[in-house]
């Protein structure tokens, strides 16, 4: 009897050693993990940019609240409170608000701000509202995302449906549930499947920090030491918010959604204190699985399994019968399934490349930070929108340039960026039509830009004029010089360079330069690019952003690459009276406390004379009203605005009302040609997108572009290209330097033979009546891009371009045209010939490349 007491102390003794070591080593693992810092690192935040009230906004004072709400205010004092009473709202940020603590008082009737005043009494012209949360910043490789949250930010409700669910002793056990491992154990042995989940939720805690998902019996061993530990380290209250903070939900996106309140934020567009109690019963049943019972793909089997959890408050007491019946008759109201429209991921990831190049090459989510941005939550959700619409008819399109046999087609990309034409301030990017599918942000993918390109041609020839130099003999340029688009090959370090037209065989001879941009016309803009001086070109666009270009004579057509985002903001210098904005996204970054770490400020240079600027716009909206944009307006957007098409390879649209630039690109990732042109792929998103925009009040003021002071608008006949009275009814309008417009009317046609002989022949300068220009000097302080004289035709030393004419980005160039293709005497009287930048691109000879349009 004693030699087998003995053994059973010594085993029992051995037991004790032995668990007595492991439990020690654990408790090491458990300290390290402690010791290298919270248990969860504290997520930097991205967040948009403030809301600005305005009287005379169409708002509501509920929909101010909402907005609140979604900022944290009453929920967080020290961000902020807000008080509702009736159509008016008073507003008190705090400590920790982006704002300062200035509060105010927003009266509203029938639907429109009336006044804002401030807490003192004053009239505010304005007034921001907080900065809405984006998203959190990826903690690590495995782009996991998570929002934390406090014991106290998770509603009862949350606690009931998990604990009834997964673990219904959670707040009575030490941390290991015996009797449920028992019959879990007979029942993986009797089935042959380790398929029973028996872990309650602190061993489930225990798993996620520190072991793997491996179910081995090792393994579960090492969970209930940890498991010990941790409960004997942490209350109850804290041990459910850490399970809280690192249960997985599923995947959104690229992204694994880790925590309550992401998928609070995930899945319904919430603040997890705001999810109702059928809300927090799905979330609750997504654990057992995530992927499966993800609501997104898996609709019903996610509402089964939230009735189960339902059904299992009532069995604890948490809920009645009928209260469960209510919820389970709920419908499923889940965000919407785009995430481009919420979260804005390529925009994100900009935001943190930008961070790290700033601030420091640190692991910034785990700084705490508050990063505020650019970005306008209600254009980013138009802009993802507008995208989703628009590429289903792209696809539809490309589906039809295909055989039906063909099963293997590409369909392309696409990126969207909107800016704020007067600040440079990145509104919404889209980078790509599927961020699950693909990160790769085609906002910053350079591509050639086609004939979005040709504005800064027109730009450059405005320039001249504002110098007082003359053009290839034709005096200074204006909206009615003549410019040639026959036949021309151009000679450029010795070879030859013959460009085509975007339309097939279209080659119309003398044409306005209104109507050369109206329909893009290659020949005429590279023979203006020509008499310019394609440095001088080449150096405004350049200054403008496009800082590939050279001076060649395929910079006029957009062989020279540029990304989107660099585009928008090249064309501030139209739209922003001659002033280049770089596009911006960071506004500031701040600690947890509100305190500043670092503001940015958005750069700003004078390109061009404002009048140089508003003439190039001038144009520009011709484009829109009777050119290759006019798609837009049978798209059904009215509002004033300037734009410009391009095709070359890809399609673009950019165009610009007073209060917005937005710019569409689509194309393969292969770079091979969509075949379709920018006027049917990208206008009607473009369409698209702003006709969603302007209902939004912050971007409904549209208003008409005013011309400076120094240019005069006129109406003139189309076709003498003299001003117009009643005896001409076919006319357009066109904006001039002071004292460039034609002076005669067209009625006096007759009064001067010679010019109609001119007109009728060719012969002599094929301006009509534009009188010599003494330019009016620039306003002070302004530094344009210096006008050089018209280059020579060649100069020597210069380094010939490639002369693989098969590539558009790579043809021999030229400056010096050879003698042009004659016209009959039938196709000058009648003008035969046309554009409407549609069709198959010409192949001339000599040598052809495929040219844009």
């Amino acid at each position: 009897m004693r030699p087998l007491l003995v053994a059973v102390l010594a085993c029992l003794a051995v037991s004790v050693a032995i668990f007595g070591y492991f439990y020690f080593h654990y408790q090491r693992v458990v300290d390290d993990r402690l010791a290298a810092g919270p248990i969860f690192a504290s997520v930097s935040q991205i967040y948009a940019a403030p809301r600005e009230v305005r009287p005379g906004q169409k708002l509501t004072a509920s929909a101010i609240a909402d907005d609140l709400r979604h900022a944290n205010y009453n929920n967080n004092p020290k961000m902020g409170t807000f008080k509702l009473d009736g159509n008016s709202i008073f507003i008190k940020p705090g400590p920790e608000s982006y704002h300062s603590t200035d509060g105010a008082t927003i009266t509203i009737s029938s639907g429109t701000v009336q006044k804002i005043t401030a807490e003192n009494g004053v009239a505010l012209a304005a007034y921001d509202l907080e900065p809405q949360l984006i998203t959190a910043l990826s903690e690590d490789k495995s782009r996991t995302k998570r929002r934390i949250v406090t014991y106290n930010d998770i509603p009862p409700r949350m606690v009931a449906a998990v604990t009834a669910i997964e673990d219904r002793r959670f707040f009575e056990h030490s941390g290991v549930n015996f009797v449920r491992i028992g019959k879990c154990a007979i029942e993986d042995i009797l089935s042959r499947h380790m398929t029973c989940g028996g872990s309650t939720l602190t061993q489930q805690l225990a798993r996620g920090f520190f072991l793997t998902p491996d179910k081995l019996i090792k393994r579960k061993l090492i969970e209930i030491l940890i498991t010990f530990q941790l409960e004997s380290r942490f209350t109850k209250q804290q041990i459910f918010a850490m399970y809280a903070n690192e249960i997985n939900l599923g995947q959104r996106g690229s992204y694994a959604i880790n925590g309550f309140g992401e998928a609070a934020q995930s899945y319904f567009g919430k603040n997890l204190r705001q999810l109702d109690t059928a809300e927090c019963a799905l979330l609750a049943g997504m654990i057992q699985s995530p992927n499966r019972l993800n609501p997104y793909r898996h609709f019903q089997r996610a509402m089964d399994r939230r009735n189960v959890v339902l059904d299992s408050m009532v069995e604890t007491g948490a809920l009645t019968a009928s209260e469960a019946s209510r919820f389970k008759a709920e419908p499923l109201r889940l965000a919407s399934s785009n995430i481009d429209a919420r979260e804005a991921p390529y925009f994100v990831d900009l935001v943190h490349d930008q961070l790290i190049r700033k601030i420091g090459d640190q692991d910034l989510s785990h700084q705490n930070l508050r990063i505020y941005t650019s970005l306008d939550p209600d254009l980013q959700r138009a802009a993802s929108e507008a995208v989703e619409v628009g590429m289903k008819k792209v696809d539809e399109l490309v589906r039809k340039r295909h055989k039906k046999s063909d099963k293997d087609i590409t369909y392309p990309q696409i990126a969207l960026v909107a800016i704020n034409p007067h600040t440079g301030q990145v509104l919404a990017l889209v980078g790509g039509r599927n961020y699950s599918a693909s990160q790769l942000n085609h906002a910053v993918a350079k591509r050639p830009t086609g004939s979005i390109f040709k504005p800064f041609v027109y730009a450059a020839a405005y320039n001249t004029s504002l110098n007082g130099l003359s053009l290839g003999g034709n005096g200074v340029f204006t909206a009615a010089t003549m410019l040639n688009d026959d036949t021309t090959t151009f000679m450029f370090g010795g070879k030859p360079y013959t460009p085509g037209n975007f339309v097939k065989g279209e080659y119309p001879g003398m044409v306005t330069a209104t109507d050369a941009l109206n329909h893009s016309l290659n020949i005429a803009t590279i023979s203006l690019a020509q008499m310019v001086g394609f440095e001088n070109v080449a150096a405004l666009a350049r200054a403008s952003g496009i800082v590939n270009a050279r001076g060649t004579p395929s910079v006029a057509i957009g062989t020279y690459d540029a990304t989107p985002l660099a585009m928008a903001g090249a064309y501030t210098v139209f739209a922003n009276s001659g002033v280049h904005l770089d596009p911006w996204m960071l506004a500031s970054v701040r600690n947890a406390n509100g305190d500043i770490v670092a503001d940015f400020a958005p750069q700003a240079r004078q390109v061009l004379d404002p009048r140089v600027a508003y003439l190039t716009q001038s144009q520009m909206e011709g484009v829109m009203n009777h050119g290759t944009g006019f798609a837009a307006r049978r798209n059904g957007f009215t509002a004033p605005a300037a734009g410009k098409t391009g095709t070359e390879h890809d399609a673009w649209f950019v165009g610009y009302t007073s209060n917005l630039i937005c710019i569409v690109w689509i194309g393969n990732d292969d770079y091979t040609d969509i075949k379709i042109q920018g006027a049917d792929a990208a206008t009607p998103i473009w369409a698209e997108f702003m006709n969603r925009a302007i209902k939004l009040p912050q971007y409904s003021d549209v208003k008409p572009f005013t011309p400076p002071e120094g240019v005069t608008t006129v109406t003139l006949d189309k076709n003498t290209n003299l001003l117009a009275d009643s005896t001409c009814p076919d006319d357009y309008t066109a904006a001039f330097l002071d004292g460039t417009a034609p002076q005669n009317f067209c009625s006096q046609m007759g009064e001067n033979p010679q010019n109609f002989l001119q007109r009728l022949f060719g012969a002599g300068s094929s301006r009509p009546n534009v009188q010599p220009h003494s330019p009016t000097e620039p306003r002070p302080g302004y530094q344009p891009v210096p006008a050089a004289s018209p280059q020579p035709p060649h100069h020597p030393g210069t380094v010939p371009e490639p002369s693989n004419t098969a590539s558009k980005g790579a043809e021999p160039e030229a400056a010096q045209p050879e003698q042009p293709k004659k016209r009959n005497f039938f196709q000058k009287l009648f003008g035969i010939g046309g554009n409407d930048d549609k069709g198959k691109q010409q192949q001339s000879q000599p040598s052809t490349p495929t040219p844009p349009e």
